[in-house]
């Protein structure tokens, strides 16, 4: 069972919507979030292949009613393959920050009965905002975007077991300030099966904590170009699992490229979630403004 104080998380009637690793939740509440991540870019014109390390903290507030603004930074360590073609001596590493992102989310629709929501918002790449030995982008990069959740508990009875399913997906469009790059498609999808879910509203299968504590699920997250010639999809496939409590939310998935211009091995990302709106509810899981009494 999801304590009933996280009400101000993720909630769509009886559904509880968990915060997803790689693709945004459609909810705009109080977020606090650290996450790493490890995978390899693929060699390129450009030099040979990277492993990349990520930490990327994100943090989201409520200014108005349903209206949140969110920060986040990368810090990131690329270090290149031992291993060069022609023999050469291996590139340095190198460690830095990525762009910072800054983030708006408005939720404009909700249906609690049918487990339903629809937000819109988007973000900015800040250009310029990085550590320019990684090459990061000097331009500002726009991506409004459309966030949407449905949970299945609206299913007649004779499909209960379908219940505790979700499926929450975003897309957006990339549009870069520097008019040489190229427009991008952002769009992807997480499929939940949630096992408090099926506890609490469907039926108590007598499960053990913290079994009956988890979410298992599967993200696919893609970016396709749109008016450049010679470029394609990219994008990756992440199943995983998030372990739920009361003041926190981990969890863990693979990460898995769709084809050899993403990446050519298998990473991982990890990711801490903190419900900072039970941890400190006299100042988080309310709106700044225009939220009447906590």
């Amino acid at each position: 069972m999801i304590p009933s104080p996280a009400h101000a998380h993720g909630f769509e009637g009886d559904r509880f919507f968990p915060p997803t690793i790689q693709t945004e939740d459609p909810f705009a509440t109080d977020e606090l979030s650290v996450s790493a991540q490890t995978f390899n870019n693929p060699a390129s014109d450009d030099g040979p292949k990277t492993r990349e390390l990520d930490m990327t903290t994100e943090f989201v507030k409520e200014i108005f009613p349903k209206f949140a603004v969110g920060v986040s930074g990368t810090y990131i360590n690329l270090e290149p393959s031992k291993h060069t073609s022609d023999g050469s001596d291996p590139l340095p590493s190198q460690d830095g920050f990525d762009d910072i992102s800054v983030s708006v989310k408005y939720q404009l629709w909700e249906s609690p009965a049918h487990e339903f929501i629809l937000s819109l918002g988007g973000e900015a790449d800040l250009g310029g905002t990085g550590s320019k030995p990684l090459g990061v982008e000097s331009y500002t990069t726009y991506t409004p975007t459309l966030y949407c959740g449905k949970g299945l508990g609206d299913l007649p009875n004779a499909l209960k077991y379908l219940k505790p399913f979700a499926l929450t997906g975003t897309v957006g469009y990339a549009i870069p300030s520097k008019s040489s790059d190229s427009n991008a498609l952002e769009w992807g999808f997480a499929l939940e099966y949630s096992l408090p879910y099926l506890q609490e509203h469907v039926e108590d299968l007598g499960l053990p904590h913290p079994l009956r504590d988890l979410i298992p699920l599967v993200e696919f997250h893609f970016e396709s170009p749109t008016n450049r010639s010679g470029e394609t999809t990219t994008g990756t496939i992440n199943p995983g699992i998030l372990w739920e409590s009361k003041y926190v939310q981990v969890g863990a998935e693979a990460v898995i490229p769709i084809n050899a211009h993403t990446g050519s091995d298998v990473g991982a990302v990890v990711q801490v979630q903190f419900y900072i709106d039970d941890l400190f509810p006299q100042v988080f899981g309310h709106p700044l403004f225009f939220g009447g009494d906590k």
